[in-house]
């Protein structure tokens, strides 16, 4: 048996430039952090060795790869070659709210197949895979900043270049500061899950034919390039400004990012102490994320009692095996 596990995301500012439609044209950056929430991918021989046993939010018995309706696993297992497996999931976090999942699924199964082949691919190697599938052979309207963040790990500047290439810089900071930050952010779950897609559509279309909508996105890149600088400094307070004027610019990139509900709760929030926050993901529901002063969280939670708090630190490693006994 071989075991996955592999980290979901908190992006803090960028977002959306990661759509080819957009760095394809004008480059792009985002800044994000991977946490301690995780998917765990489990695969080893299945008794028959004709058939695949799939468990994840559903049960799959098939005997041809073909016959997999989880779209994912279908591709990557075409391209790696498996067959007659025993295959399971298990996650943190539901599926739909903001945090990278889908692509942590991608890069999470990429890291078994090529383990279960024996093929070695660097965290680089695997994060460029992940978006083949996901973008390129599935045709998925998502960009390419999760599967980096998710196969990298840590707090990192990543920029996709007009040429298509991506690099990805690690944000060095003095431990205290790193965990002032990290000390100073709340996230709350919304309670509903959702598809990204129409949105990532929306704002696909937009990006190419709305020129307001553009200049958005060339703020929300340059607020990212301003963070950097910023917590490089040390100036960690300067979070809590661009993740306010972030989500500002990001609810304008399409229609249904925000709703009267969110809005509610994120100007409670800054009400009672918060001095920014966003969204997480496409948008429609998820996570809320907020920076604030350690002393203003209680003013905070008590504002938003309606809402389940998650808990998290920042995860400093990316994909990995856990297990294996091959």
């Amino acid at each position: 048996m071989i075991i996955t596990r592999t980290p979901f995301r908190v992006s803090f500012a960028g977002g959306g430039s990661d759509l080819k439609e957009y760095y394809l044209r004008y480059g792009g950056s985002v800044l994000s952090v991977s946490i301690d929430k995780y998917i765990y991918l489990s695969m080893h021989p299945y008794f028959n060795n004709d058939k695949f046993f799939l468990k994840y939010s559903k049960n799959e018995l098939v005997n041809d790869v073909n016959e997999i309706e989880h779209k994912i696993i279908k591709q990557v297992f075409k391209d790696f070659k498996i067959s007659g497996v025993d295959f399971s999931s298990s996650a943190d976090i539901p599926s739909g709210t903001g945090l990278g999942s889908s692509s942590s699924f991608t890069v999470g199964l990429t890291k078994l197949c090529s383990s279960y082949t024996d093929k070695y691919m660097s965290l680089e190697d695997i994060a460029k895979y992940a978006c083949e599938v996901e973008i390129d052979k599935l045709k998925e309207p998502i960009g390419r900043q999760d599967q980096y963040a998710c196969a990298i790990g840590g707090l990192n500047f990543i920029e996709f270049g007009m040429d298509g290439n991506v690099t990805t810089e690690k944000i060095i900071i003095e431990e205290n500061k790193l965990q002032q930050l990290q000390d100073n952010l709340l996230m709350f779950y919304l309670g509903n899950t959702r598809s990204a897609s129409n949105i990532l559509r929306e704002q696909k279309e937009n990006t190419i034919n709305d020129e307001k909508r553009v200049e958005n996105l060339h703020k929300m890149v340059n607020l990212s390039r301003e963070l950097k600088r910023e917590l490089i400094k040390g100036n960690i307070d300067a979070m809590g400004d661009i993740l306010h004027k972030g989500w500002t610019y990001k609810k304008e990139l399409a229609s249904k990012i925000s709703n009267k509900n969110i809005d509610d709760y994120y100007d409670a929030a800054l009400r009672n102490g918060a001095l920014g926050g966003k969204l997480l993901g496409a948008g429609g529901g998820g996570f809320l994320l907020f920076y604030a002063p350690v002393i203003n969280h209680e003013k905070i939670r008590n504002a938003l009692i309606t809402l389940e708090e998650l808990k998290f630190n920042f995860s400093f490693e990316g994909s990995k095996i856990l297990y294996n006994n091959k």
